[in-house]
């Protein structure tokens, strides 16, 4: 049974049209990364998944269920972009009120304030709290009762580079349990490592699906070779710059080539079998190239053309 599955899916706000005929899966303890610019209908996604929103055509299932279900809403947690807290209350009385109305166990409040690293600040109030606290809060609440499915909006906003590691890493442990985990973020360089796919949403249309390896083959971005101490180098170069690809100097006896996926394999045997290098360093289109290529693509494409399925992908 997959954790989320939308098919389908329209979402109309009077006259204007936010998602058109959305199709998405999420499997048990997969980690999908759902990016897109600002408008593009990652939060009514989350919105619809959540029982928030009621799908204007389509079918939506989380867990098996209707997400507007009240035994989903007790398996759900969800960290939204903009979290807000009453003031006056502790970090402790705040995650107790949640666990109250989420019937999740007292005795887990004190364990999720270590795992958040607020256990020192838990008597104080939330109004003293800094963005990154309250993010962090934030994020202990979400964990509440153990979720099967977690939703995570801009989880990173407000942390500094060590608790943002500290959140991918509890991901990467939440999602080896089996929990399934939807997160959207904008800063897309600390992301690739810890998801198993992602979905790029523009204007309401899904434009591509799947693992970041399926998206490098689809989009055929070129890949950067670097190579140090090659003997011949001058030699090297003419002959690369004659097979197409793109060949400059770098370093005192270093090249960089610029390539196609298809050639990559090819270039490195030769290498290695005749070029003697003292180090290669590889370098793959990263997620944020893969998501500037599908952002540009879906600007140029006509409005109706619909998003390239995951199968072809592949």
């Amino acid at each position: 049974m997959n954790a989320v599955e939308l098919e389908g899916v329209r979402q109309r706000y009077g006259s204007m049209n936010v998602l058109h005929g959305l199709d998405l899966q999420l499997a048990e303890g997969e980690v999908l990364g759902l990016f897109g610019h600002n408008g593009a209908g990652k939060t009514t996604t989350m919105k619809l998944i959540l029982g928030l929103l009621q799908a204007s055509e389509g079918r939506v299932s989380v867990l098996g269920q209707s997400p507007h279900d009240r035994q989903v809403h007790r398996q759900l947690g969800y960290l939204p972009e903009n979290i807000v807290f009453y003031p006056q209350l502790t970090g402790r009385e705040t995650l107790k009120h949640f666990a109250r109305l989420k019937g999740a166990p007292a005795a887990q409040v004190d364990e999720l304030l270590e795992q958040v690293g607020l256990v020192e600040a838990a008597n104080r109030r939330v109004k003293t709290y800094s963005k990154g606290m309250r993010q962090r809060l934030g994020l202990a609440q979400a964990l509440l009762g153990t979720p099967r499915l977690l939703l995570l909006d801009e989880p990173t906003v407000g942390l500094d580079p060590i608790a943002t590691l500290a959140l991918y890493r509890l991901v990467d442990h939440l999602r080896q349990q089996g929990t399934s985990i939807i997160l959207c973020s904008h800063v897309l360089p600390g992301v690739e490592a810890h998801i198993s796919r992602a979905a790029i949403l523009a204007h309401g249309r899904l434009q591509a699906i799947g693992s970041l390896d399926s998206l490098r083959d689809a989009a055929d971005l070129p890949v950067r070779l670097r190579a140090a101490g090659i003997a011949q180098r001058e030699a090297w170069l003419q002959r690369w710059r004659g097979e197409g690809h793109v060949a400059q100097p770098l370093g005192d006896a270093g090249v960089e080539v610029t390539l196609r996926r298809a050639h990559k394999l090819g270039l490195l045997r030769e290498l290695l079998a005749e070029g003697a290098p003292d180090d290669i360093e590889i370098h793959q289109p990263s997620l944020d190239d893969l998501y500037r290529y599908y952002m540009e693509r879906a600007h140029h494409a006509p409005a109706e053309k619909k998003a390239q399925p995951e199968e072809a992908m592949a």
